[in-house]
């Protein structure tokens, strides 16, 4: 199966910890749905308020996001599935796509 990298994307700044009780059932569902799509989630992990973000650029060391705007990347997740029309049709059902946006990004294979 094909691997892709699920990005998350919430409104800025984004706090895992302010999700709602609908949220949370929602979430709580997601894994079952993306199994009945003939998906599965390999791995995944939420982000720590992006006020928490340090970036780097070149010398540069700042408190705060790399750059400014209005979503910052929330967290990600691995997904396998067997093509992407699949892979679109699980991300379609993530509940970020309700308030921000979901990005799908085929991986590069590892190498051999």
């Amino acid at each position: 199966m094909a691997r892709y990298g699920i990005l998350i994307y919430s409104p800025a700044p984004a706090d895992p910890m302010a999700l709602t009780p609908a949220d949370l059932e929602e979430l709580e569902r997601y894994p079952a749905q993306i199994e009945a799509l003939g998906g599965r989630a390999v791995t995944g992990f939420a982000f720590q308020p992006s006020t928490v973000a340090t970036a780097v650029r070149g010398d540069e060391v700042v408190d705060g996001t790399f750059h400014d705007t209005r979503e910052v990347i929330a967290g990600f997740f691995i997904l396998e599935a067997p093509n992407l029309d699949v892979a679109i049709a699980i991300a379609r059902l993530n509940p970020a796509t309700r308030d921000g946006a979901v990005e799908i990004r085929p991986l590069l294979a590892p190498p051999a």
